[in-house]
Order: C-alpha cells, then sequence, then structure tokens
C-alpha cells in the first residue's frame, strides 16, 4: 500500500530559473527564499554551490526568518577524469558539506559534469567515456561518498543527468550495479530519466533501497521528441520548454508518486523546473501551482503563508 505522507515536499533554486552563482539571467536568493516562503514551501535546497550566503549564521537566519528548512545541495564534479578530480571534488563537496552539517541537512547531490556548456551547449568533450575512465567515475563516486559521510555525516545521493555520462536508464542501472549500495545512493530526477525515455517507475521497483532522494521535474514529450530528433543540447531544449508544469508532462506523476510511496520511508521529493534563462515575474506563479498541484496529489507540506512577498 502506497503511503505519501512519508514523502517530503520541497524545492529548488533550479525552479526559479538558477543553473549558477550569480548570473544576470536569473533571480537572486532573496527574492527566491522570498517568493518559495509565500507560495508555502517548507523545504529548499541550497542551489549552485555560491547562490546562498555562505556565511553559516547569516544563511540559519535568513532560513528562520521566512521559517524554511535546508534538505540538501547541489556540487557538480567530473570523476571520470580520475585523482586530480576527486581531490579537487573533495574540496568543493567538503566546503558545501560544511555548510549542510551547519543548518541541519544532511544530503548533498553529486551532479555529473555535463559534457556540453551549459550556456552555449557546445560540446566540452565527448559523449561517452571509455573503461578506465567509468573506473574513475563509480570508484571514485565511492570514495567522495565516505569521504562526506566520515567527515562531515552528510549523505552523497548521485544525481543522472542529459547531457553527461550517466543519463540513460541502461547507464544508471550500470551505476548502481557498480558502485556501492552502502554509500552510493541516488538523486533520482524524475525530468532527466523521462527525457533519456527511461522508466522512473521501474527503476523504483527494480532498486528500492537505491531511491533516497528524489526530483521532481517534468518533460514535455513533444519538445523532448524534437530534442532527441534534433540533438539537441540540453541548455537549447531548455530554451524551446522541454522542462513542463507537471499536469503537462512524463512521468505520469500520480502514478509515480504512488511507487515512490511504496517504499514506506521519509523521502524528500524536491521539485524542480529548469527555466533559465528567465525573466524575474516568471517563476513565482510557476511555482505556488506547482506547489498545489503536489498538495492536490497528497505530498506536503505546503503551508498557507500569512506574510507577504
Amino acid at each position: 500500500m502506497s503511503d505519501l505522507s512519508k514523502l517530503k515536499l520541497g524545492t529548488a533554486p533550479d525552479s526559479w530559473g538558477v543553473w549558477f552563482a550569480s548570473d544576470p539571467h536569473q533571480v537572486g536568493w532573496e527574492q527566491y527564499l522570498d517568493e518559495i516562503a509565500a507560495t508555502g514551501y517548507v523545504y529548499t535546497e541550497l542551489g549552485p554551490q555560491g547562490f546562498m550566503p555562505q556565511d553559516p549564521e547569516q544563511l540559519k537566519d535568513e532560513l528562520a526568518r521566512r521559517d524554511l528548512t535546508v534538505c540538501g545541495g547541489t556540487v557538480f564534479a567530473g570523476l571520470h577524469q580520475g585523482p586530480e578530480a576527486l581531490e579537487k571534488a573533495k574540496r568543493e563537496f567538503g566546503q558545501e558539506a560544511r555548510l549542510l552539517a551547519a543548518v541541519g541537512a544532511e544530503y548533498l547531490v553529486h551532479l555529473p559534469e555535463q559534457y556540453t556548456d551549459m550556456h552555449t551547449g557546445e560540446a566540452t568533450q565527448g559523449a561517452d567515456i571509455d573503461p578506465e575512465q567509468w573506473k574513475h567515475l563509480v570508484t571514485g563516486t565511492d570514495e567522495l561518498a565516505r569521504y562526506l559521510l566520515e567527515s562531515f555525516g552528510i549523505k552523497l545521493v548521485f544525481h543522472p543527468h542529459v547531457d553527461t555520462h550517466v543519463d540513460t536508464q541502461e547507464r544508471i542501472e550500470r551505476f548502481l550495479q557498480d558502485t556501492d549500495p552502502e554509500l552510493v545512493n541516488l538523486c533520482l530526477d524524475t525530468g532527466h530519466v523521462s527525457y533519456c525515455e527511461g522508466d522512473n517507475v521501474e527503476l523504483v521497483r527494480k532498486y528500492p533501497e537505491r531511491m533516497t532522494y528524489v526530483h521532481l521535474k517534468s518533460v514535455d514529450p513533444e519538445v523532448r521528441a524534437r530534442a532527441l530528433a534534433e540533438s539537441m543540447p540540453l541548455s537549447d531544449a531548455v530554451q524551446h520548454g522541454v522542462m513542463c508544469e507537471p499536469w503537462d508532462g512524463e512521468p505520469h506523476m500520480p502514478t509515480f508518486l504512488d511507487a515512490l510511496g511504496e517504499l514506506d520511508r521519509e523521502i524528500f521529493t524536491v521539485i524542480e523546473q529548469d527555466l533559465y534563462p528567465v525573466a524575474p515575474d516568471v517563476p513565482f506563479p510557476i511555482g505556488a501551482r506547482t506547489a498545489g498541484f503536489y498538495a492536490g496529489c497528497g505530498v506536503g507540506p505546503v503551508r498557507r503563508w500569512r506574510g507577504s512577498r
């Protein structure tokens, strides 16, 4: 039997068009925090490293003023590139882990490095990796996860992603089989899996113990078909509206949420909708409608905000 009451709903700066620590084509952190609080969200991710205030006391004050709680952070790493990339990741992930621990969060999302430029869409490296690079990726992820857990008490969750070397369902399953389940689990992003024509429900049912953190994202099937047919980079597909509001896209969210609810444990389910670049007045109404949709599905909390934005 599915129990949606154990799914904790949150959102992320990505849903407000935030891809970078600072960029003129996205909103700032104050607007983001004000608007998600006004929408009724309780949980938030920190977004790209450096987007939120980096001083723990300032961050705690800003969150408390809006009755918000951090559920996780995100950092990119290209661990397939070998030992130097792993050492770099330990420094950058360690910095984020300290901040997460200070504000009481426990999850850090590992985003694999894209092989296309996030601004221009141009290829920056090959779309495939060789066996040695794959070995660096899986062993490096295990080692990074062990380091974060032992040093900071922070749990690493790996995020399969379009335009990276872990994108399709086949690659996701191979990654799960090759990494240590005691250390590495998934941030299952429903949109990225659907973009690559994978089956989110099948992944949940096939690897239930590896599903410990979720990004709720929806894909417009018509835009996806065009993007795949034309081999668009993700940045171009996003500008064409490939990531959409949940009732217009795939996967069918009520079905997916039921499968997730059958796991019968607390899981953060964090809403994302890629919008970069975006005008500053666009994200708020989308975020409000989306919160209402998930509340209607039986996932929360979404509170009634008594202040003003």
